[in-house]
């Protein structure tokens, strides 16, 4: 039978976990995953946003309201963020996105850079920095 501390123990556990969001390590991001992480619109124009922000602060989950639902957003967040292509780090009741610049360069040099450039101008990018207020790239 467990005792209301070891009850107490457990919820810590499970709120820890809930806030700490599995990430794959440098050695575990395989192209055949970034790959099909980037085929689809949503997530290339969520790359977009994010590569046209301040790289070291990235977007928070809500900045990028405008390019689909709440629903669909964590869906294909949590997509990019299985294969490896951007970060995660909850924030209170936010979750910060940013782009996994470094590992991806480390992997397959080149590669994002090539990804960023077509994904920057697309036009969910462009209305949904405009909604924010950033009008230039930070590239």
């Amino acid at each position: 039978m467990l005792c209301p501390t070891d009850i107490e123990l457990t919820r810590q556990r499970r709120y820890l976990f809930l806030m700490n969001l599995p990430h794959p390590s440098t050695d575990q991001i395989t192209l055949p995953n970034v790959l099909a992480a980037l085929g689809d619109a949503t997530r290339l124009a969520i790359i977009g946003c994010l590569a046209r922000c301040d790289q070291s602060d990235g977007l928070v989950c809500g900045q990028l309201h405008g390019l689909t639902s709440k629903t669909n957003l964590t869906y294909h967040v949590a997509k990019l963020r299985d294969a490896g292509v951007v970060n995660v780090r909850q924030e209170g009741t936010k979750r910060r996105i940013t782009l996994r610049r470094g590992d991806l360069d480390q992997r397959f040099p080149g590669f994002l850079d090539s990804v960023i450039v077509s994904a920057i101008d697309l036009p969910a990018v462009e209305t949904t920095m405009r909604e924010l207020g950033v009008e230039t790239s930070c590239l």
